[in-house]
C-alpha cells in the first residue's frame, strides 16, 4: 500500500525556455516519447532580460517544466542539449523534495527504461 504522506524523493522538475510555443511543445513531446520525462508542461511567454556577450538582451520566451529522476537526469539534460535551438540554452534542475507519494512514483514509473532496453 502506497504511504498516503509526501516522502522524499529522487525525482526533479527540470525547466528550460526556447524562442516560441511551438518548439517548446516539440521538445516536450520528444522528450516524453523517450522516456526521459514523465511530463512536460509549457507555459508562456514569459519576458526574459539577460546579459548575453555583454549586451543586455530583451525576449519573449516558452517554459517547458519537465518531470525526471535522478538516473535519467544525465541523458534528459544531454538531449535537451541536442534539440535546443539556443546556443547555450537554460537547464535547471531542482529536486522535488516532497510531494505525493503517489505522483512521484508514477514520474518513476514512466522515465523507467522497459526491460531489455537498458
Amino acid at each position: 500500500m502506497r504511504p498516503k504522506t509526501p516522502y522524499v524523493s529522487d525525482c526533479f522538475q527540470v525547466t528550460t525556455t526556447l524562442p516560441s510555443e511551438a518548439a517548446a511543445q516539440q521538445v516536450a513531446a520528444k522528450l516524453v516519447e523517450e522516456r526521459l520525462a514523465a511530463c512536460g508542461q509549457v507555459l508562456g511567454p514569459v519576458s526574459s532580460t539577460y546579459r548575453w556577450k555583454g549586451s543586455i538582451e530583451r525576449a519573449a520566451e516558452w517554459y517547458c517544466n519537465l518531470k525526471t529522476t535522478k538516473t535519467r537526469l544525465p541523458a534528459l539534460t544531454k538531449r535537451i542539449q541536442e534539440l535546443h535551438p539556443y546556443e547555450l540554452p537554460e537547464i535547471v534542475a531542482i529536486p522535488i523534495q516532497h510531494g505525493d507519494a503517489a505522483y512521484l512514483e508514477w514520474i518513476e514509473a514512466e522515465v523507467e527504461l522497459p526491460a531489455g532496453s537498458r
